[in-house]
């Protein structure tokens, strides 16, 4: 950077807000991120070369903290997963972190919306444009850089895309599918993102930013088809099929749940396309190598994702709760009742194999036997719009906290020793899923399996009971098959 600017980063734990803080460390920026969960944060590489605060942007206070001695900040934050009223937090937290940008003296707040520019709108992309209004009731200067479809590995609208085509060979589509978007690629996003950063003086309005090709969905598809070597997918318009059973179908064939595709489908509804009138062009050139087109992008995002190498992902952001949810972390003297369903195996295998067997459960892994009343569950869960078992895996061999895991999240690691699964499945109250492992004084391995769940009301309590025939085929089968894993491990590493 060209001069010794903080930068604060919100969402920071989120898809763009991650690679974000990644490209300004890049260019030597001096970063803080303002975070719900420090140990989120702490998981990712950069950790180590930013400065975490913690806190809301609801709550003034935190928020406050956060924007002192701040010269440009970045606004990723939505709240499209929490429920029908969605847009009025939304704006609600906008109005809080500009009074408080305001009273700690920010000089720039840089905002990502969406393309908004044509008459028939969702109620998304309106929340996503009152969003930015909020943000701009005070004097500090903000740029609203308005994206259409964003394409990357991990990326919602991307697996939407991918899932969708690679499923279904035949569709029957509504006729938002010939609607024009502008899709733009994520490098491309972050091009603009940390340009507006090295802005000599600060900068207000409103600039679309897209891509270089401007198209149909169903043309995306179909680009999407010919790049991973599948054939033309046929595709069939009815006119009944509303965004409300868009999303329901969505959220049974892909991984995202029907909660986030039903504000992504709102947006298709509308023409997301670029205004050449608020082109950003004039203020940040693209890159020497030119804006990213359509398949650059999808090849990008496809590597990325037969490499194993995607660093943030939709599914980052904590899934929606039930109001009468706590905190995952609620100790057991919270006053609610827990049911626990524990196993304790000894075993001659080593602590390394077997941390490395606890580390790969899920996704494409499986879960170590019983994987038919698994997918059964994860079917229920999606068939009544939850999210399910095809979230998978970030990573096929490494965990970190905040990780989702099929219809898990990850909510503590402790590297060689736990690991804490909290589920976001649709329960009548709240479960967990933890391993502990320890090494004995005889030289043997102790390894700890433990189901635990908190009821709500008599429903819970009921339904404790009505699946325990099941943990009989499901828990001990678990326990046994992960000491196996660990032992073939070992056996490996003996005779390599």
């Amino acid at each position: 950077m060209s001069d010794a600017r903080k930068i604060l980063v919100t969402g920071a734990s989120g898809y763009v807000g991650g690679r974000l803080v990644t490209s300004l460390l890049e260019d030597n920026a001096d970063v803080r991120v303002f975070v719900r969960d420090a140990s989120k944060a702490q998981s990712h590489q950069w950790a180590s070369q930013v400065e975490i605060t913690v806190g809301n942007a609801s709550d003034y206070k935190s928020t406050l903290e956060a924007l002192t001695g701040i010269h440009t900040a970045f606004y990723l934050l939505h709240s499209i997963n929490l429920g029908p009223n969605f847009d009025e937090i939304e704006s609600a937290m906008a109005r809080n972190f500009a009074k408080a940008a305001h009273q700690s003296g920010v000089k720039q707040i840089v905002y990502l919306g969406g393309i908004n520019n044509d008459a028939k709108t969702s109620k998304h992309l309106q929340s996503r444009a009152n969003t930015g209004k909020e943000l701009a009731t005070t004097s500090v200067p903000v740029m609203e850089m308005r994206a259409g479809i964003i394409i990357g590995s991990g990326s919602a609208s991307f697996e939407m895309l991918r899932h969708l085509t690679h499923r279904l060979p035949v569709m029957t589509t509504p006729k938002w599918v010939m609607n024009k978007t502008h899709p733009i690629a994520i490098r491309d996003v972050l091009w603009y993102l940390k340009s507006a950063a090295k802005l000599k003086t600060p900068v207000a309005g409103v600039f679309d930013i897209g891509g270089p090709e401007v198209l149909t969905y169903a043309d995306m598809m179909q680009k999407f088809a010919k790049l991973s070597g599948l054939r033309k997918r046929l595709i069939i318009k009815i006119p009944v099929l509303t965004p409300n059973l868009s999303s329901l179908w969505i959220g049974f064939v892909t991984p995202v749940p029907t909660s986030l595709a039903r504000p992504l489908v709102g947006s298709l509804i509308s023409e997301v396309v670029a205004d050449s009138k608020k082109s950003i062009s004039q203020l940040i050139p693209p890159p020497t190598e030119g804006l990213i087109d359509v398949a650059g992008a999808i090849n990008l995002a496809l590597s990325k994702v037969s490499s194993n190498s995607v660093t943030t992902r939709w599914s980052d952001a904590a899934a929606i709760t039930a109001p009468w949810q706590k905190a995952q972390s609620d100790p057991d003297w919270a006053g609610e009742a827990l049911y626990k369903d524990t196993k304790v195996r000894i075993t001659n295998a080593s602590m390394e194999s077997l941390w490395q067997a606890i580390e790969e459960i899920g996704g494409e892994n499986g879960w170590y036997g019983s994987d038919f009343l698994w997918y059964a569950r994860g079917l229920i869960d999606r068939m009544i719009g939850g999210v399910g078992l095809r979230r998978g895996r970030r990573d096929p061999v490494h965990l970190r906290v905040g990780d989702s895991l099929d219809f898990w999240r990850v909510e503590s690691l402790e590297s060689g020793s736990s690991l804490k699964l909290y589920a976001e499945m649709i329960l009548p109250g709240k479960a967990w899923l933890e391993f502990r492992i320890k090494k004995l004084p005889n030289g043997q391995s102790e390894v700890t399996q433990e189901a635990t769940f908190s009821p709500r009301g008599l429903g819970g309590q009921l339904y404790w009971f009505a699946i325990l025939p099941l943990h009989i085929f499901v828990f001990p089968t678990m326990i046994r098959n992960l000491i196996r894993s660990a032992n073939r491990k070992d056996y490996a590493v003996s005779n390599a």
